[in-house]
């Protein structure tokens, strides 16, 4: 897949850790870490995949405690990434959106367009809907996912893991 990119592109990604510490946050009203599914797929990927998962958690959608929690993550010298799932949809309860975009230092804006772009291509015109988005926080990147397991694996597949390191390159330059 890199054969067609720059040079400066391949050289970033061969130069970028293959191992990114993340933290996995569960936003839901309604799930345990027993009952869910799509923090579980986050970190069964992130494994996988050779990433190292420090810690999971799951926290009401309360816009105060979503934000605390990850503060105190981004403040962790063992956490590198911060991976959310559930809470960025439209109705009453969903205030994850609201907790974290007040955090960012820096908005990941193209991740958001990309992922409503392939969410298009397998769901249609309810891409919409969605209010995933990315940006750093204390240096660190920080994905906030839909709480649909679907999705968060095509977020995770497509586009978070084969860019996870090469992030944290970036935001260690």
């Amino acid at each position: 897949m890199l054969d067609n990119c720059p040079v400066s592109v391949a050289e970033h990604k061969a130069h970028a850790p293959t191992r990114v510490s993340c933290f996995v946050l569960t936003i839901s009203d309604t799930r345990t870490l027993d009952t869910e599914t799509s923090g579980r797929a986050i970190a069964d990927l992130l494994t996988e995949h050779g990433h190292a998962v420090v810690d999971r958690a799951i926290v009401r959608d309360e816009p105060a405690d979503v934000a605390r929690l990850v503060r105190e993550q981004a403040a962790r010298d063992d956490v590198e990434a911060i991976i959310t799932t559930g809470g960025t949809g439209l109705s009453r309860r969903d205030a994850t959106y609201e907790a974290l975009v007040t955090l960012f230092d820096k908005r990941l804006d193209g991740f958001g367009e990309l992922f409503r772009a392939l969410s298009f291509d397998a769901i249609g015109p309810a891409a919409m809907l969605s209010r995933a988005c990315a940006g750093v926080v204390n240096g660190r990147v920080l994905f906030a996912l839909p709480g649909s397991e679907h999705a968060v694996r095509l977020a995770m597949t497509r586009l978070i893991l084969p860019e996870l390191g090469h992030i944290r390159r970036e935001l260690t330059k």
